[in-house]
């Protein structure tokens, strides 16, 4: 296996990190001298515009080739650009003759609030970089291929968008991988815990943390919830390795259960891990099984006293599935026999489990210990706005309202209708009534719910000041209804207007 850097001085590492701030290496500063275009070209894995952009000798230019073109430089220019004898003894660099060369992916990364950090992963893995690894990168030399460490990609930060991100007590990054959900919970939670099976994503995590001046994290080796035997969280996140494959060929992606199962197993331990109030989330993948709902098959992972809510955001078939991760290990370059074989073990491995598609999406479970969970499953392919953590938690706040409110209580409640909610109305020119009106919202979710002439009305009056039923007592009178009876049909409008966003519950 192939040495990694250090951290344990850090002194060196801190200067190191000043260097890379000094050269303006971060996420914006790549931004200004690349430019866009070749920006978005090197997240394709398609280095030349970079190349071409980084012609020059200036310090950016430098780390540049060397992080993440993984280009070797000449030691005069890397010294210039970098503490070079901090570099060689920590093993960030190699130097062999005249030239230095990284031993690892180090990638500028924006934290939410304008920090400015660093994703180390091994070299060819930066989801997105420099050959990557659906790109077919064989990695550093000397290192199992199963065991590389990927860097940043889409699954990463959907993650880390759409986590909750109030200040916590204890946080656990299960499956860290190169470190970046751990780095962003040690910004709001006291105590970080991070696991993975592989113990050189472990080395690479401590290494993102240190790099990028976080706290450190307790980082422990073991699979799933073993390694943190019977502790509680108020936190914890998970991208796992949720591949369905027909084998665990690769530590990143196959978690080497059968199926869904691991995802599965996940949801169902989760419960017994998090502290009331907690929150869990995860990425995950699920088969769409012939025969059974999907909503009722996950529906069906939750434990008991966790309200849960399941957002499925794509769905593959079989065979475009197997394609994808056939491409992300490289098959796509192996022979077309080697290549035909390993597509049918993936396509025998579905027809085995009756499976007709693959579905992806977000699992967040909030442990709530209420006798009537609120579980809901839905598909939602639409575009959101990131990030969405604090969404995430104010759906479950507006289910715990809904869930100890009655039609009686729910009508002597004050709603303010949520910012960036806008009507649309639709129907045939020139005519006099709308066909039907719509919401729309502008932020998180960006819902769009069709509502009747007194839902929109009733909407739009909702600042927080009149209870729901004196706003339905002043429709009634408006358009000659009795008001009892509008009391009586509008409590289930109501509730799903709050339910889906559009209505904010005010305290007190």
């Amino acid at each position: 296996m192939s040495t990694l850097p250090s951290a344990a001085a850090p002194s060196r590492t801190a200067r190191l990190r000043d260097a890379l701030l000094a050269a303006d290496f971060t996420a914006d500063g790549l931004l200004d001298l690349l430019g866009a275009p070749a920006y978005a070209a090197l997240a394709r894995s398609e280095t030349v515009p970079a190349l071409r952009a980084t012609r020059g000798d200036g310090p950016l230019e430098t780390l540049v080739r060397l992080f993440l073109l993984q280009r070797p430089v000449a030691r005069a220019r890397a010294a210039a650009a970098l503490p070079l004898d901090d570099c060689l003894a920590d093993g960030w660099l190699t130097a062999d003759g005249d030239e230095a060369r990284a031993t690892v992916d180090v990638r500028p990364y924006g934290g939410p609030d304008g920090e400015d950090w660093w994703i180390v992963s091994d070299l060819g893995c930066a989801v997105g970089g420099a050959g990557g690894i659906a790109g077919g990168g064989a990695g550093p030399a000397g290192t199992d291929r199963s065991e590389l460490v990927l860097g940043v990609g889409g699954a990463s930060t959907t993650l880390a968008g759409i986590t909750v991100r109030t200040p916590v007590g204890s946080a656990l990054d299960l499956g860290t991988g190169s470190g970046i959900q751990a780095l962003h919970a040690a910004q709001h939670a006291a105590r970080v815990t991070a696991t993975d099976v592989n113990p050189r994503a472990l080395h690479i995590a401590r290494l993102t943390l240190a790099l990028s001046g976080a706290p450190e994290a307790d980082l422990r080796q073991g699979s799933l919830f073993e390694p943190v035997a019977d502790e509680k969280f108020d936190l914890i996140v998970s991208n796992p390795p949720f591949v369905i494959s027909p084998g665990a060929r690769l530590t990143y992606r196959d978690g080497g259960m059968g199926g869904d199962d691991l995802c599965r197993t996940l949801v169902g331990r989760a419960a017994d891990r998090l502290n009331d109030g907690g929150h869990c989330q995860l990425l995950a993948n699920w088969q769409h099984v012939e025969g059974e709902d999907w909503r009722e098959r996950l529906a069906s992972w939750v434990p008991a006293g966790c309200d849960a809510w399941i957002v499925q955001r794509e769905v593959q078939d079989v065979a475009q599935y197997a394609e994808l991760w056939l491409r992300d290990a490289g098959d796509h370059r192996t022979s077309p026999e080697e290549y035909a074989a390993r597509y049918d073990a993936w396509l025998d491995e579905f027809e085995s489990r009756r499976t007709k598609g693959i579905g992806f999406g977000w699992i967040t479970l909030f442990k709530s210990g209420a006798d009537r969970p609120s579980v809901i499953a839905e598909e939602w392919p639409h575009p959101v706005e990131q990030p969405l953590g604090a969404g995430v938690r104010e759906h479950f706040e507006r289910q715990e309202f809904l869930r100890t409110h009655d039609d009686a209580a729910l009508l002597g409640a004050r709603f303010r209708l949520a910012p960036e909610v806008v009507q649309e109305q639709v129907g045939l020119p020139g005519a006099e009534d709308p066909e039907h009106v719509v919401l729309r919202q502008n932020r998180g979710m960006r819902r769009a719910t069709k509502v009747d002439t007194v839902g929109a009305g009733f909407a739009g009056v909702c600042d927080g000041t009149l209870s729901a039923g004196r706003i339905l007592d002043a429709i009634a009178q408006l358009i000659g209804e009795d008001p009892v009876l509008l009391r009586d049909r509008t409590p289930e409008s109501i509730r799903l207007l709050v339910e889906q966003g559009f209505l904010i519950p005010e305290a007190g």
